[in-house]
């Protein structure tokens, strides 16, 4: 079977080879899954494929109530995000939750019930995957013609509005940080070549200097949180403060399933399990030896934010988040 993702058509894995419905999904297949979407195509977002691994898993779960298969999801989605610490990934796996149970308890037959939530799992999954597209034809029009760009780290949403505007035949140069420790806005700017967008690499501690070059910076998030600040990749923070300091405009473009609910006031109130890889949390002795890979952005540097949900400032973001959980 195929399925709809914001890439074209895609496999799906359909009943098992004697047309039996496929077994429920254990532990480790479950983290399989989610890491052979990932593996397997490196465009989709890591909160896309949570929420494709959940469909399935929904799909596959043998449970007998709404609210045993409630929890089984909430089970999943605490495994996925043991395996993946992104903002993304716990923000997708519970707006997905939110959304297939809207209309769960509304007939009294589970196998309806359950059908219904998957329904409503694939219009959720097409929803979110035509996201990027969306947001690059909003966000794209901020661009001028001459204009120079300061981005940050690695971002497929930022990738997807420079491409939309270099197609617009739209003229402008991009200067990028290196993005330390795992040198991501290396990889970025190998994807801005070969779409003949001219691209400067910048050392991290460079972005004062080159400020005042620049026209307007264009960052993108892995979690946008109440107050309308975001939490991104570390360095994005300093970018900003330096940017309002330098009366630049500070674009932020992410999807509505990185909305999440939190409202941390500084740094440290940021929780660890977002602040640290997978990886550091399951072996480090002490997290304060680590380095942070994110810092939070206060709204008060945010110009415009750039969502499926529209453009937002900052203080819209709150009303928008609370539509999207209640």
């Amino acid at each position: 079977p195929l399925w709809l993702s914001g890439d074209g058509l895609v496999e799906r894995p359909g009943p098992s080879a004697d047309g039996s419905p496929r077994p429920a999904m254990d532990e480790l297949e479950l983290v399989d899954y989610f890491k052979t979407q990932m593996r397997e195509n490196e465009d989709v977002a890591s909160a896309v494929a949570a929420i494709r691994t959940l469909l399935e898993f929904l799909k596959r779960d043998k449970g007998e109530t709404i609210q045993g298969l409630r929890e089984n999801l909430k089970a999943a989605i605490k495994i996925l995000s043991s395996v993946d610490s992104s903002v993304a990934v716990s923000s997708g796996g519970e707006l997905f939750l939110r959304f297939i149970s809207l209309t769960s308890l509304e007939h009294p037959d589970y196998s309806i019930c359950k059908k219904t939530m998957i329904d409503r799992g694939e219009l959720y999954l097409e929803r979110i995957s035509a996201s990027r597209n969306k947001i690059a034809n909003l966000c794209h029009a901020f661009i001028s013609d001459g204009s120079k760009i300061l981005t940050h780290s690695s971002s497929r949403v930022v990738l997807r509005v420079l491409e939309k505007a270099a197609r617009a035949k739209k003229r402008f140069s991009v200067f990028i940080t290196e993005s330390q420790p795992d040198s991501s806005g290396l990889k970025s700017a190998e994807s801005l070549k070969k779409l003949n967008i001219p691209v400067t690499v910048i050392l991290d501690a460079s972005v004062g200097y080159i400020m005042e070059k620049v026209d307007l910076l264009l960052v993108g998030a892995e979690g946008v949180v109440e107050s309308g600040g975001i939490i991104n990749k570390i360095g994005t923070y300093q970018m900003a403060v330096c940017a309002k300091s330098h009366n630049k405009p500070f674009y932020v473009v992410a999807e509505s399933f990185k909305f999440v609910r939190l409202y941390p006031l500084n740094q440290q109130d940021v929780p660890d399990r977002f602040k640290y890889t997978a990886e550091i949390l399951k072996s480090a002795k002490n997290l304060a030896e680590e380095h942070p890979t994110v810092d939070y952005t206060p709204p008060s540097f945010i110009t415009l934010l750039f969502t499926d949900l529209g453009v937002l400032t900052p203080s819209a973001v709150s009303d928008e988040l609370i539509k999207l959980y209640l």
